[in-house]
């Protein structure tokens, strides 16, 4: 399955825990994913304490549409 069909909807989820980002964009292991969030590899964001993903920039960063065709 591609990262087209695996990555949500930004609409439905608009950001992403960075494992689970990692995951389903590139197959990473928890450790790899925030490892590739260090090196700006996966855009973040700060919320608090914590560091998400944005669904939208990640599928851009992937050259995918921003959202699902309907």
């Amino acid at each position: 399955m591609d990262a087209t069909r695996r990555l949500p909807d930004p609409e439905e989820r608009p950001i992403l825990p960075i494992a689970e980002a990692g995951a389903l964009a590139f197959n990473l292991g928890r450790a790899a994913s925030y490892n590739a969030a260090r090196r700006g590899d996966l855009p973040t964001i700060r919320v608090g304490n914590r560091l998400w993903v944005p669904t939208a920039l990640l599928r851009a960063k992937l050259g995918l549409p921003a959202a699902k065709a309907s």
